[in-house]
């Protein structure tokens, strides 16, 4: 059974439809990265899980039922923007949370701060966006909750600090705890995430394992002898499900047979050619992005 079911959703602001019939399934333990560009829906698709916005249509479950009050005590969250009390400081937000929660590590949220060099005398008004960030972060954490929901985790973190939330991240999913959590820098969602879903303007583009998504396709590079040259019906090769053409250099998107598909370009005298193994943002770009053409181009003569 899956942790976290979300069917239909869907959320309209007046007439702007943020989420348009999304559904995917989270399962328990895993590191599920959301993707989209800006105003894809990421943001809005947490708050209906959070409750803070009521979905339009559509459900969301919890180990099969709806969010209640009480499911809080096994939700963590790190929202895009602090919500943190800017009067209050550190250690007076470690003991509120403490107040709050009837489960709550003190002594990990203190090893925490202190690893990300936050002094917990300091009021959060003092505090950098990042600093703001790595302190809501570490609270999540100390909950040792089963979700953790975050909304960009590593925003305003150095590197060093944005590779150590991952390593938390990670260490969550280890301790048995589900974690979706969303960035703008797919490079941190492959390094964490062991499935993705991929929101394109409200709608589902793409979900899967990352493993099985990088696997199953290849790209085939090569460079055309020039600019004008046709392509010979290579566009409608069923093996081929997009091809990319940036003046001479042509990338053909394969889902299977990918020296096959080498060896119809070195047919046609393609020169410069190679297979290259997807990487997430490749994924990523295909899933949002239109191809450049998939029409073949007649040569001139």
């Amino acid at each position: 059974m899956s942790t976290i079911s979300i069917k239909n959703l869907r959320k309209n602001y007046g007439p702007y439809v943020a989420v348009d019939d999304l559904s995917f399934e989270i399962p328990k333990a895993c590191v599920f990265g959301l993707l989209g560009p800006n105003g894809a829906g990421k943001t809005t698709t947490f708050r209906c899980m959070l409750g803070l916005v009521r979905a339009t249509s559509g459900t969301i479950s919890y180990d099969g039922a709806p969010l209640v009050p009480q499911t809080f005590e096994r939700i963590a969250c790190v929202p895009e923007r602090s919500v943190l009390y800017e009067w209050m400081t550190v250690a007076d937000h470690v003991e509120m949370t403490r107040r709050a929660y009837k489960k709550f590590n003190v002594a990990r949220t203190r090893e925490l701060l202190a690893q990300f060099g936050i002094d917990p005398r300091k009021k959060a008004r003092a505090l950098s966006k990042g600093m703001r960030t790595a302190t809501m972060v570490a609270l999540a954490i100390g909950r040792e909750a089963d979700i953790l929901i975050l909304d960009e985790p590593t925003s305003g973190l150095d590197p060093v600090n944005q590779r150590h939330v991952l390593n938390l991240i990670i260490d969550e999913s280890t301790r048995g705890a589900t974690v979706i959590f969303s960035s703008h820098q797919i490079g941190q969602v492959e390094r964490a995430a062991e499935r993705i879903a991929v929101i394109d303007r409200g709608k589902l583009a793409l979900e899967g394992s990352v493993d099985d998504l990088k696997a199953d396709r290849k790209i085939v590079e090569a460079i055309l002898p020039s600019e004008t040259f046709a392509l010979n019906g290579l566009a409608g090769d069923p093996r081929i499900s997009r091809i990319d053409r940036n003046g001479r250099i042509v990338r053909a998107l394969t889902s299977r047979d990918a020296q096959d598909v080498l060896a119809r370009f070195e047919a046609l005298g393609a020169s410069g050619l190679r297979i290259v193994d997807l990487n997430l943002e490749d994924i990523f770009l295909y899933a949002v992005s239109p191809a450049d053409t998939t029409a073949d181009v007649v040569e001139e003569r």
